[in-house]
């Protein structure tokens, strides 16, 4: 075998002992430059039907109405809401839930109207048609807390009856219930959109 032969063998046999190096420490290749990666797995998605939703509600401009609302699904169906608002003026207050989980606007006009996606008529929570948000109204005492423990017995977390996404509005006034749509509440002093809350 001649000189140039001889090179070659070698340069190639130093070439399979590099592979064979490789492969042995479990390295790869790098990409070739410019190669696109693959993105990471996103995180796996919640399983399971949602039993917890909340609502925190935030003052409207120069207000101080605020709190929680939560909403629990009830062992004998539908939706139990609790929670308690403070910074309210003593008093009667509309009490819904909006069709828009939206509070950007300072008025909390962005929220849209009440709750209705059957096309019912403004009414009081029992009545036999009423919006599907209109939970009626709460009460403050003297020092400006209302606590809330209400079942909406047709509230729900899923189909077109959910609540998740959409908005508590808390009212300057009280709704008297029968004034079209929306009881004639006022003002609105406090908005919270609603989400899915962590399960208990």
């Amino acid at each position: 075998m001649n000189r140039a032969a001889s090179s070659v063998v070698a340069v190639f046999a130093l070439g399979l002992a590099a592979f064979g190096a490789s492969a042995l420490l479990g390295q790869t290749a790098s990409p070739a430059a410019g190669a696109k990666l693959a993105p990471p797995p996103p995180p796996p998605a919640a399983t399971g039907p949602v039993t917890r939703a909340a609502a925190q509600l935030r003052p409207a401009k120069d207000g101080k109405v605020e709190g929680t609302v939560n909403f629990t699904a009830a062992p004998g169906g539908g939706v139990h809401v609790t929670g308690k608002i403070t910074g309210l003026a003593p008093g009667t207050h509309g009490f819904h839930v909006h069709e828009f989980g939206d509070c950007s606007a300072a008025d909390f006009a962005s929220a849209g109207g009440h709750f209705n996606p059957t096309g019912q008529p403004h009414g009081a929570p029992k009545d036999a048609t009423h919006h599907a948000g209109d939970f009626g109204n709460i009460e403050a005492g003297a020092d400006g807390t209302a606590t809330i423990d209400y079942t909406d017995a047709g509230g729900s977390f899923d189909g077109r009856r959910s609540v998740l996404g959409r908005a508590v509005v808390v009212h300057a006034n009280a709704d008297d219930l029968k004034t079209q749509p929306s009881g004639n509440a006022g003002g609105r002093v406090a908005c919270g959109v609603v989400g899915v809350a962590k399960p208990e």
